[in-house]
C-alpha cells in the first residue's frame, strides 16, 4: 500500500503571512523582504523602497564588484527563498513575496548609478510601472514560469528581472 502524499499547495487555502510566519523559516524572512512584504498596502512598492534604502546603505561599504556579487548571490538565495515561501503560503506568486523586487531593483541601481536623487526617483517610478503594469515583455515573462517548485520560484524573480531590463533600457535611451 503506497504512503499517502501531502496535498498540493493549491489544494489547501492560502496562508496570509504574519509575524509568526515571517520568523518561522529563514526563507520566509528573506522572501518577504525582512518584513517589507508584510505591508497590507502595496507590498511590492514597499519592497522596492526597502531595496532602494538598503542599496544606498550597502554601497557605503561594498565596492561595485562586491555589490554585483551580492546581487548574484541574492538571486540564487532568493530563488530558493521564493520557491520555499510560495509553497508554504500555498500561492504560486504571492504579492507579499518582495525579494524579487529587492534584487531586481538592486540590479537597476547597480547598473544605473551614479545618479542624483531625481534620477533615482525616476528609475524607482519606471521600475514600479514596469513591474506593476507588466507591459509587453514583462507580461510575457510573468506568464512564462508559473506554478510551484523551482520553475515557479524562478518565475517569481524572472518578471522582475525583465522589468529591471526595461527600466535600464529606458535609462540607456534617455542618456543616449
Amino acid at each position: 500500500m503506497p504512503l499517502p502524499q501531502p496535498p498540493e499547495p493549491a489544494a489547501l487555502p492560502p496562508l496570509r503571512p504574519n509575524v509568526r510566519f515571517l520568523l518561522a523559516h529563514p526563507a520566509h524572512f528573506i522572501a518577504l523582504g525582512f518584513g517589507a512584504g508584510m505591508s497590507r498596502i502595496a507590498p511590492g512598492t514597499v519592497g522596492t523602497l526597502w531595496a532602494w534604502l538598503s542599496y544606498l546603505a550597502l554601497q557605503q561599504w561594498l565596492s561595485p564588484l562586491q555589490m554585483g556579487l551580492l546581487i548574484a548571490a541574492s538571486t540564487v538565495v532568493g530563488w530558493w527563498a521564493c520557491t520555499t515561501t510560495a509553497r508554504h503560503m500555498r500561492v504560486a506568486d504571492p504579492g507579499s513575496i518582495v525579494w524579487d523586487e529587492v534584487v531586481a531593483f538592486w540590479l537597476v541601481l547597480w547598473l544605473a548609478m551614479p545618479m542624483g536623487f531625481s534620477g533615482q526617483l525616476a528609475v524607482f517610478a519606471l521600475f514600479r510601472i514596469f513591474d506593476a503594469a507588466k507591459p509587453g515583455p514583462v507580461g510575457w515573462a510573468d506568464g512564462l514560469f508559473k506554478g510551484f517548485g523551482w520553475r515557479g520560484g524562478w518565475g517569481i524573480l524572472w518578471d522582475d528581472f525583465v522589468a529591471a531590463f526595461c527600466t535600464l533600457l529606458v535609462v540607456a535611451l534617455w542618456r543616449f
